[in-house]
């Protein structure tokens, strides 16, 4: 009986060329623009990690001025943790794996047997502790990261991202290769594969759309290299000093980004007991006099709760499927008089014992069959519309292809076509099969 529906319907489409294109071409505007816009809310607002964004948490401490909050605007404490807090911190054993980290910006300098010559350049550098790269996946083309130990003697050792190693080595298997950064020489332990995170998650301090750093180097290199953030860093207090290393314990400022995996609820609560005691203590030598408010917060809330997704791609989402609403409503009428046409026709079945239930499934099917067309035809308009949004996007952070149509926007691009087609054509099918089949037969 579908095929049969499916059949007719064909051929009604076919009978009215142009009220059929009208139609096609509404549903076809509606769910192009509703699959551009969705696809794009749904790569920035996807799981970034997922299998580990339930275990990855970020680490917050209210060590800030008694006198004020840190924000006025965004109650709570503040985003980042001082230097002598993550030392404090890294000395428990409960996570399964923590890091402290931040960015910085550095020159490397490439000898002549590399392709790019002698001319130094400058790149944005991640100083981290070697869980960071189990801890947030990150994919290895050659070798790997260094070790704890490599952690604990500061040693100096590098990992490449896959577009620096390209620069420098012509894409070859660089580890065991030495790279000049800054003023010292450092020994390549792994390169990267191509990584893209939909969001920079693991540090959204800044854009969240930023690419990731091309550079990866051991955290305790800070003190003796004098590594200086290239990030956000905000203060009410640190001693008066030139001494680098002087200020890093002692200033109050807030400068470093600290993660933390804990698989269990047990790690969760007994970390999350550790910070308390631990501000406790602090309050004790006349620190963290504010209410005590310390905070581990999952990758996902986190996302969320520092807006990581743009509100205007939240509202264009919603915007766009309003849109197509406003579209399959708009049908209405043209699938009202194209079926109201042909009411003599089914006045005749209908006294011939064809049931209200069967024409409206055929007039149903109809509706549904050039919504699929639509849908077809708006699947199409938005690969034209992502290339758009990725020409925009390229330009924003320089990165290519962001926005794609996976197979699950192309199974939702048809949902919303079969939702135009019923939402256009439920009441014209069902004022088509509610006529009396009397008021016609007198005039056959």
């Amino acid at each position: 009986m579908l095929l049969y529906n499916v059949r007719l319907a064909w051929k009604s489409v076919l009978r009215h060329p142009v009220l059929s294109g009208l139609i096609v071409a509404g549903i076809a505007l509606g769910v192009g623009v509703a699959t551009t816009f969705v696809t794009a809310y749904g790569a920035l607002s996807s799981d970034p990690i997922p299998g580990k964004s339930g275990d990855l948490f970020y680490v917050r401490l209210d060590s800030w001025d008694p006198a004020a909050p840190f924000s006025s605007s965004r109650p709570g404490p503040p985003q980042q943790i001082t230097y002598r807090d993550l030392r404090g911190i890294l000395k428990t054993g409960i996570p399964l794996r923590q890091t402290g980290m931040f960015k910085s910006r550095m020159y490397v300098y490439p000898n002549a047997s590399n392709t790019v010559g002698d001319r130094p350049f400058q790149q944005q550098v991640r100083l981290a502790f070697s869980d960071f790269f189990p801890m947030f996946d990150v994919p290895f083309r050659y070798g790997s990261g260094w070790d704890k130990t490599a952690d604990e003697r500061a040693e100096q050792v590098v990992v490449l991202s896959a577009a620096l190693n390209d620069r420098l080595f012509g894409g070859a298997d660089s580890v065991g290769k030495t790279v000049r950064v800054a003023n010292r020489d450092f020994r390549v332990v792994g390169v990267l594969a191509p990584w893209r995170p939909k969001v920079l998650f693991y540090d959204l301090t800044q854009n969240p759309n930023a690419q990731p750093e091309d550079l990866f180097m051991p955290f305790n290199l800070v003190e003796p290299m004098e590594v200086r953030s290239n990030g956000n860093i905000q203060s009410w207090s640190g001693p008066d000093s030139d001494d680098f290393v002087e200020r890093l314990h002692n200033t109050e400022a807030v400068w470093l980004q600290m993660w933390v995996e804990l698989p269990t609820e047990a790690q969760r609560q007994g970390y999350k007991s550790f910070l308390d005691a631990y501000a406790l203590e602090q309050k004790k030598a006349s620190r963290f006099q504010r209410p005590l408010d310390n905070r581990i917060t999952p990758v996902l809330e986190l996302m969320e709760e520092w807006e990581a997704v743009p509100a205007q791609a939240k509202s264009l989402a919603a915007i766009s499927l309003l849109f197509l609403v406003v579209a399959a409503l708009n049908l209405i009428g043209l699938f009202l008089g194209k079926f109201l046409a042909r009411a003599p026709i089914v006045g005749v079945r209908r006294a011939l014992g064809a049931s209200r239930r069967a024409i409206f499934l055929q007039h149903l099917v109809e509706c549904e069959l050039v919504g699929l067309i639509g849908g077809a035809f708006g699947l199409l308009l938005s690969f034209g519309g992502l290339a758009l949004l990725n020409r925009v996007y390229r330009v924003i952070s320089g990165t290519e292809g962001f926005f794609q149509l996976d197979a699950t926007m192309v199974m939702t691009a048809i949902l919303l076509s079969l939702a135009a087609g019923a939402l256009a054509g439920i009441y014209p099918a069902w004022r088509i099969c509610s006529i009396p089949p009397a008021r016609h037969l007198k005039n056959q």
